[in-house]
């Protein structure tokens, strides 16, 4: 396999391939995600990213395997706060249960756009600019003490949204959700519905995670193609996810810990890169036992509080 715009194509037309798979086979009707659905896409796409992961290693090499790995278990792990931000949207609109996948595919084909241009254009910057790279462990660790100081339940707040504030003044928007459309048009006039607000909502937070994940990814390894498919298969196996945990995301509340210190520690690395070198299978092993570490402890140590419904 070669890092060539030939198999840059090849595998983009795989995930379209797959995301229509997605949206006109298997969830074609909107549908309640059951546990146990979730649960079998979870494992399949997680089974899926191995796979790949051993192709890149049998193909790339062992350094392009291992950074392939870490940076796709920094996005999984920091995915688990977006998830949960969700979470809180949907409770918010009070969205049904049957509407949410449609809400979180097209979200992540949203996603799957702006990341690969934060991709490229910041791979591009660090390749031209070798000082950002200090610049970038300096932001990573901020953002993670930033992280383990603030409160773990973010609150969400529409009205102060800019583009839900810009969307309410350009574009007449139905007071209840009626059905699964992102749009309506009544006695000729074209009206969005709040589960479009609701799209909106989710990109929107997924451009501030971004700002987060991408960073990380891109102190793990240089490379485009590593960085872009690692984000990629993180964010397929999102939704699958999202119904897995959404009613044990409140139990994980050490995971947020855990992920700061995870950022900490890779803005660290980079810091420190021209005098210490952490080969990237010590990387590794640091970010999972960090992960299950902070696991463990959420549920030897649960919160009293209740789960959020």
């Amino acid at each position: 396999m070669e890092n060539s715009p030939l198999f840059w194509a090849g595998f983009v037309v795989f995930v379209l391939a797959m995301l229509l798979l997605d949206l006109l086979v298997l969830n074609r009707k909107a549908h309640v995600v059951r546990m146990r659905e979730a649960l079998g896409w979870s494992a399949f796409w997680i089974a899926l990213s191995l796979s790949f992961n051993y192709l890149v290693y049998r193909t790339m090499g062992h350094q392009a395997g291992l950074e392939f790995l870490t940076g796709y278990l920094i996005e999984k792990s920091l995915s688990v706060d977006n998830l949960f931000v969700f979470l809180l949207i949907f409770s918010y609109f009070k969205v049904p249960p049957q509407y949410q996948h449609k809400i979180l595919f097209w979200g992540i084909i949203g996603a799957l756009v702006l990341r690969a241009a934060f991709i490229l254009a910041g791979a591009a910057l660090l390749a031209k600019f070798h000082f950002l790279l200090y610049l970038l462990g300096a932001f990573l660790v901020y953002t993670g003490v930033k992280m383990a100081i603030s409160a773990n339940d973010p609150e969400i707040d529409p009205e102060s949204n800019p583009i839900v504030k810009f969307l309410g003044r350009h574009l007449p928007i139905t007071n209840r959700i009626d059905g699964p459309e992102f749009f309506l048009r009544r006695n000729g006039v074209l009206f969005a519905t709040p589960l479009f607000v609701v799209l909106v909502m989710v990109e929107t937070t997924d451009v501030v995670f971004a700002a987060d994940s991408i960073p990380a990814i891109l102190a793990v390894s240089r490379d485009t193609f590593i960085v872009f498919t690692s984000n990629v298969f993180a964010l397929l196996g999102l939704r699958a996810m999202y119904f897995a945990l959404a009613g044990l995301m409140r139990l994980f509340h050490y995971l947020h810990y855990g992920l700061s210190l995870i950022l900490v520690f890779i803005g660290g690395k980079l810091l420190l890169s021209e005098y210490v070198h952490i080969p990237m299978g010590v990387a590794l092993g640091t970010v999972g036992v960090i992960l299950f570490g902070s696991v463990l402890l959420s549920i030897l140590f649960p919160k009293t509080e209740k789960l959020l419904q």
